[in-house]
C-alpha cells in the first residue's frame, strides 16, 4: 500500500483496518509508528517481539501496536498429590513484583519436603446469569416456578449450541420484577466464559417464549464474572479446589524459620479475623499474587484474578507441627482456547505439562498448590518478623 501513514491521517484508511491490506507485522509496525508520531513516545521496545502475531490479531487482541513484555521466573520444583496432577512442577511466574519468586520459591520447597501438596476439585462449574424483566411479582414467581420445572428443555436448548459444554445446574433469584437465571455448566477444557454465553443466550430464547418474560441482558451479574462477588465465595465459579500440606515441627523451623503456634496465630488474626473485620471476600496473606503471575505466564485471562483471590487459607494445630490449606472456591482456568494459544504462554503451560485438551484439572491442582506455597511462605515471613527484611535484601523499596 502507498503511503498508509498519510492515509491515516487523512483518516482515508482506519488504524483498526489495517490488516485487511497487508500482513499482520507489517500492520502492527505502521501502526505503531502512527502512535508513536501521534503522542511522541519512543516505541522502540515495545516493537520488539518474538511470538507469531497472525492468530493473535485475528483472535486476542485489536489495534495491536506490539507487545509488553513482563519478567518472567521460575519456583520449585513443586511436588503435587493430586488426582489430575501427580508429580514434580517448576512454576511459571510473570512479575515485576520483587521478592515475589523468591517467597513462592520458598513455599515450594516447604512442601516438597514435606512430601507434597494433596489437592482436591470439588466442584467445576462455569456460570452465566440472564437477567429478565417480569410484568408483576406474580408473573416473576410463575416465571421462576416454570424454569426450575422444565430444565430439561432449557438444557436441550443450552447444549445445541455447544459439543463440549453441559448445563448442569440452574439457580433462580429475583429482586422485585427483575428475574436472574444463573446457569452453570462444564465446559471442558476451556475456562468456558464465551461458551457459556453463548448457550446461555439460546436458553434464554426458550424461557422468554415460554413464560412472558422479556430479557434485558445476556449477563445480569449474578454470574458473578470479573468482580468481587460472595455468591462466588459460596456457590464456586469455575473450578472449586484446594490445597493442603501437613509440615512438622522441625520443617517450620529449618525452612521457614518460624514455629508453627506462631504461623496458626498469625493466619488467626491476619487472615481470618482481620479479613473479617475488613468486609472482606478472601481471607488469605496474597493469593491473588501467584494467581496473577501464574495466569500471566499462562495465558489465562487476567481479570479473573478477582475471583482467584477468593481464597481460604487455614492453619491447624496437628500432632508435632501444623495443617495449612488453601481454597480456591472460583478459580477459573482453561488450557485451550483464549490466550493459551499465544507462543510464549503456551511454552510456560507446557513446562507443566498443562497445553491442550484433557489439562485443565491438572492445571487448577497446580495452581491451586502453587497458591498454598505463597500463602505458607509469607504467614512464614510474617511470623519470624522476615518480610521487611526480605524486601531490604533484594533491593525493594
Amino acid at each position: 500500500m502507498d503511503n498508509p501513514q498519510e492515509k491515516l491521517r487523512t483518516g482515508e484508511l482506519k488504524l483498526y483496518a489495517l490488516e485487511k491490506y497487508m500482513e499482520a507485522d507489517e500492520a502492527v509496525k505502521i501502526r505503531r509508528e502512527y502512535i508513536e508520531e501521534a503522542t511522541g513516545a519512543d516505541l522502540s521496545s515495545i516493537g520488539k517481539y518474538t511470538i507469531p502475531i497472525t492468530k493473535v490479531v485475528s483472535r486476542n487482541i485489536e489495534n495491536m501496536i506490539g507487545c509488553v513484555q513482563i519478567p518472567l521466573g521460575t519456583a520449585g520444583p513443586l511436588v503435587v498429590n493430586g488426582e489430575y496432577a501427580n508429580g514434580s512442577f517448576w512454576i511459571p511466574l510473570a512479575t515485576t513484583e520483587g521478592a515475589l519468586v523468591a517467597s513462592i520459591n520458598r513455599g515450594c520447597s516447604a512442601i516438597s519436603k514435606a512430601g507434597g501438596a494433596d489437592v482436591r476439585i470439588f466442584k467445576d462449574a462455569m456460570t452465566r446469569s440472564p437477567v429478565f424483566a417480569a410484568k408483576n411479582i406474580s408473573h416473576a414467581a410463575d416465571s421462576v416456578r416454570w424454569i426450575e420445572e422444565n430444565f430439561s428443555a432449557i438444557k436441550e436448548a443450552a447444549e445445541k449450541t455447544t459439543s463440549h459444554g453441559k448445563l448442569v445446574g440452574i439457580s433462580t433469584y429475583t429482586a422485585g420484577t427483575s428475574v436472574y437465571v444463573r446457569m452453570s455448566y462444564k465446559t471442558g477444557d476451556a475456562m468456558g466464559m464465551n461458551m457459556a454465553t453463548i448457550a446461555s443466550e439460546a436458553a434464554a430464547k426458550v424461557i422468554e417464549e415460554a413464560t412472558g418474560l422479556l430479557l434485558i441482558a445476556s449477563s445480569g451479574n449474578m454470574c458473578c464474572d470479573k468482580k468481587p462477588a460472595a455468591i462466588n465465595a459460596v456457590e464456586g465459579r469455575g473450578k472449586t479446589v484446594s490445597a493442603g500440606v501437613f509440615l512438622s515441627d522441625e520443617l517450620i523451623r529449618t525452612v521457614l524459620k518460624t514455629e508453627a503456634e506462631l504461623l496458626i496465630e498469625v493466619n488467626m488474626r491476619k487472615n481470618l479475623v482481620g479479613s473479617a473485620r475488613a468486609g472482606a471476600l478472601g481471607f488469605n496473606a496474597h493469593a491473588a499474587n501467584v494467581v496473577a503471575a501464574l495466569f500471566l505466564a499462562c495465558g489465562q485471562d487476567a481479570a479473573h484474578v478477582v475471583e482467584g483471590s477468593n481464597c481460604i487459607t487455614t492453619a491447624e494445630a496437628a500432632d508435632g507441627g501444623v495443617y495449612v490449606s488453601v481454597t480456591l472456591p472460583s478459580l477459573q482456568v482453561g488450557t485451550v482456547g483464549g490466550g493459551t494459544s499465544v507462543a510464549c504462554q503456551n511454552e510456560c503451560l507446557r513446562m507443566l505439562d498443562c497445553a491442550g485438551d484433557g489439562k485443565a484439572m491438572k492445571f487448577a491442582e497446580i495452581a491451586v498448590s502453587a497458591v498454598l506455597a505463597g500463602e505458607l511462605s509469607l504467614l512464614s515471613a510474617l511470623a519470624a518478623g522476615q518480610l521487611g527484611k526480605a524486601h531490604k535484601e533484594l533491593g525493594r523499596g
